[in-house]
């Protein structure tokens, strides 16, 4: 993907987030997210019904990559199952870590493909991943 589509798509998502804002609903599972190195806070609200992802929301304060990554991830994973959201989850932190991934799963994600080139925004870019997919094998591991 080019680099200014890239930015493109990055800024978009920052500017105009999806599902941005919690909601009062119990029938959420809710998990924050914060990161050590920078001003990122994050919580996420999730809606699982019958193993699929129905729904997440967001608010917090966070930098562009935070902000945006966290869009594009929510828009990659509504209605998927919580083994797909998993593969995704796993796939986009092994292209973070410049390991083997699966290009096509990912979509918009790959526009954090060049990340590792500034390790200091890799966190950014992980971080509300990280506290989704915690969640979910949180969820899992109560379903057996």
């Amino acid at each position: 993907m080019n680099e200014d589509i890239k930015r493109t798509i990055i800024l978009e998502n920052y500017q105009n987030p999806k599902n941005r804002g919690l909601i009062d609903d119990n029938s959420y599972d809710m998990i924050n997210t914060n990161s050590k190195s920078c001003i990122d806070q994050i919580d996420l609200q999730v809606k699982i019904e019958n193993d699929i992802i129905k729904d997440i929301r967001f608010d917090g304060e966070a930098c562009a990559i935070c902000t945006s990554s966290t869009s594009i991830m929510i828009n990659s994973l509504i209605g998927k199952t919580i083994s797909e959201a998993l593969n995704i989850i796993n796939n986009f932190e092994n292209m973070i870590d410049e390991k083997n991934y699966d290009e096509d799963l990912l979509e918009e994600a790959v526009v954090y493909s060049d990340i590792a080139k500034q390790p200091n925004r890799k966190n950014c870019a992980l971080l509300t991943w990280k506290g989704l997919k915690e969640l979910l094998e949180k969820k899992l591991q109560k379903g057996k």
